[in-house]
């Protein structure tokens, strides 16, 4: 045997001797059976009642029963009732309001907004941790100010709203250690407002939102002008850093070359690793921006705070189906219609979204306080942390990939609070994420220095 097959096998036997590398990740089979819940005919006809408002437009009636956006928030935050009278008290809903003044731009009358929401409450007192699924429940036609023409919003965003109402039908019948908000955003096409309502609120009372999902556009598989039919890829928009990470925040960021590291691209590389493991027949797309070219969705305030938050988006946009006036010309129908959807591909990315929220609700908390040792120049990587102060932590996963990698790479398992591995620093990101005894992980965690 020559000297550096020697050291070769020297190094695999240290490696296996302190932790488990982790080959192969089973599917948990209470998120597998939740998975295999979600109904496409379910999503068609959530899909289908919205259509039937006639109009879900932020600035049409609050108080028609049959009409408007009034009638369409107080029908889906119905459907959380619903769902909550099966869930043993747990899930709660409300519609959740605000009166805005006219902006001079979007809001040209004083409008009463309102947040569909439901909580699924957590069953650990001690778990403070929240995540959030959402979608925007207002449509809209070419004239952003257009509050009385038919405004179906089948897709942008009647399947976003579909969707967490599908997650909020099946989670409901589980119990999880932290607790899961579903929320159908209002004032998304008029400037982000109800988000921007709901994420100023949730900082100013200090909400522990872990992750958000924000869900807009989901539920088409073509692009009007390109011509690519595909539901077998699904976007994740995330954002590097926060704009807010400045000073000694942003000089930390490019001492250790963290600017593909923020809370958002974390969660990203979560989303795509669950969406895969769980739903057959889709690649989750890491789009390295917030959102699309110059454009914008409800994760951004959420983003701005600080949030680890990102966009769910189809992979090909139909601009024919999207902020247009039902129409025909030149042989070509114009509108945001039902009958330009594919439910299949619906049924397959709410999946992603229900796999991503179900493993991180059921996951233990995060590692606390996860250092890496730069005391000596070594070639090795050491790293501590502390077991999170809430959950069951059964061990805890160091994450691993070459600086030019877009995912992480390697996986190790060790029960201990430390782990030395023979990789150095210079060329490797390392993370480390709290397991449960199920395997589900937490999301990870970048060291800080030690000192």
């Amino acid at each position: 045997m020559s000297s550096n097959k020697f050291l070769a096998l020297c190094t695999l036997l240290v490696i296996c001797s302190n932790t488990k590398a982790q080959t192969i990740i089973n599917r948990d089979p209470f998120i597998e059976s939740m998975v295999k819940e979600v109904n496409a005919d379910s999503l068609r006809s959530y899909i289908s009642t919205m259509v039937g408002f006639g109009t879900r437009h932020t600035l049409s009636s609050t108080t028609d029963k049959n009409r408007g956006i009034g009638a369409a928030r107080e029908w889906v935050a119905q459907k959380f009732r619903e769902f909550g009278n099966s869930s043993g008290g747990r899930l709660t809903a409300y519609v959740d309001t605000v009166n805005l003044n006219p902006d001079g731009r979007r809001i040209d009358v004083r409008t009463n907004l309102g947040n569909a929401m439901a909580i699924l409450k957590g069953t650990d007192p001690n778990d403070k941790r929240i995540y959030m699924i959402s979608g925007h429940l207002d449509s809209r036609v070419s004239d952003i100010l257009n509050r009385t023409a038919e405004s179906p919003g089948a897709n942008d965003d009647g399947s976003g709203v579909a969707a967490v109402i599908e997650c909020a039908r099946i989670m409901s019948k589980r119990s999880f250690p932290a607790t899961v908000i579903f929320v159908a955003f209002s004032g998304e096409e008029q400037g982000l407002l109800g988000a921007g309502f709901l994420a100023e609120k949730a900082k100013r009372e200090n909400w522990n939102i872990d992750a958000l999902l924000n869900n807009d556009i989901m539920g088409s598989n073509n692009s009007h002008d390109t011509k690519i039919i595909d539901n077998t890829k699904l976007r994740v928009f995330s954002e590097a850093f926060s704009v807010n990470d400045t000073g000694r925040v942003a000089l930390n960021i490019r001492a250790m070359g963290l600017e593909n590291d923020g809370k958002p691209r974390q969660l990203a590389r979560y989303v795509k690793e669950l969406g895969e493991r769980y739903v057959d027949h889709i690649e989750i797309m890491m789009i390295y921006r917030n959102d699309r070219f110059l454009r914008g969705g409800d994760h951004t305030p959420f983003v701005e705070r600080k949030y680890a938050a990102v966009r769910l988006t189809e992979m090909n946009e139909n601009f024919n189906h999207q902020h247009q006036d039902l129409r025909t010309e030149n042989g070509i129908v114009y509108g945001d219609l039902i009958e330009f959807m594919d439910f299949e591909y619906l049924r397959k990315n709410t999946a992603v979204n229900l796999a991503v929220l179900a493993n991180l609700a059921k996951a233990p908390p995060a590692p606390e306080e996860v250092k890496v040792d730069v005391r000596n120049l070594t070639n090795s990587t050491a790293l501590s942390w502390k077991k999170p102060s809430a959950g069951n932590a059964k061990g805890y996963f160091i994450l691993m990939r070459e600086t030019s990698s877009p995912v992480w790479q390697k996986k190790f398992y060790t029960e201990q609070l430390t782990l030395t591995l023979p990789y150095s620093k210079d060329n490797y990101f390392f993370a480390v994420q709290s397991v449960s005894a199920a395997g589900n992980e937490s999301l990870p965690v970048i060291p800080t220095v030690a000192r």
